[in-house]
């Protein structure tokens, strides 16, 4: 599988080059995160190359949140850092079905933690990093699989945006430890 490597000023690169044009052509592309990349970071790229600003409907929101922000310092002490994730959960009541789904949580002294209670204000900083594959059979949390797994750059836009469509919380709402 071709991959890009996704860097913390927003670039994204392939075989060493930087990605001018023709971003679209990479969405399949399994991708690689740069030390310290952050949320901040992945607004910085769907600036960069607007036409990944259109690939999903919530994102323009997300991006004129994320402009508001303060320019540094938007950490929450709740969290060490973010995990992106990938789940695949199979259903066998009252119909058979799978489900496969991106998330985006908090991790916490190695726990996850639940983030929708956060304002962007309180993740843009945060480390981000990409997690595992968890694979739960019939609805069973206790038997829960965990795999190594890629992720593509179609995934990884679409399924934080996903997430931090939910981060509508007003701030004066916002859930503090």
């Amino acid at each position: 599988m071709y991959a890009v490597s996704l860097k913390r000023d927003g670039r994204i690169r392939y075989k060493q080059s930087d990605v001018n044009s023709d971003v679209l052509k990479y969405l399949s592309y399994q991708i690689e995160l740069e030390d310290r990349y952050t949320l901040r970071s992945f607004f910085e790229m769907v600036e960069k190359y607007e036409l990944l600003g259109q690939l999903n409907s919530f994102l323009p929101t997300c991006i004129e949140q994320s402009l508001n922000c303060p320019e540094q310092g938007c950490e929450s002490g709740m969290i060490d850092h973010l995990e992106f994730t990938k789940t695949v959960e199979m259903i066998g009541y009252p119909e058979k079905r799978l489900e496969i789904y991106s998330s985006m949580r908090g991790i916490y002294e190695n726990d996850a933690v639940e983030i929708r209670s956060l304002q962007l204000t309180s993740l843009l900083d945060m480390s981000l990093k990409l997690g595992r594959l968890k694979h739960v059979v019939f609805g069973d949390r206790v038997d829960v699989f965990e795999f190594d797994t890629v992720f593509t750059l179609f995934e990884f836009i679409d399924g934080i945006t996903w997430e931090l469509s939910f981060h509508v919380t007003p701030e004066q709402c916002e859930l503090r430890r």
